[in-house]
């Protein structure tokens, strides 16, 4: 009896106006050659994340869409959220 495990890409969207990359991994469990488990997982990758960390698929992708306007558009709307203000620490 042998379960093994296979892990994939199953889909790359890009969306919106910074170019959100959303990525679902399939992972399928089988015993035997035959499948007895399917899950899907989903991670998101914005133009701030360093590509160099990304699979190369989705890298590929990244590259594409992540233009140096889109990057700058980002940090700029990163940078118009004002910070949190601090509670008040009881004294």
């Amino acid at each position: 009896m042998a379960i093994t495990k296979d892990t994939a890409i199953s889909s790359i969207e890009v969306a919106g106006e910074f170019k959100i990359i959303s990525v679902r991994i399939t992972t399928i469990i089988k015993e035997d050659d035959v499948e007895i488990s399917r899950t899907n997982t989903r991670t998101t990758y914005t133009p701030d994340t360093d590509t160099s960390t990304l699979e190369a698929e989705v890298a590929a992708v990244a590259n594409v869409s992540w233009t140096d306007d889109v990057k700058n558009s980002f940090q700029e709307y990163l940078n118009s959220i004002p910070a949190p203000e601090q509670p008040a620490i009881p004294e």
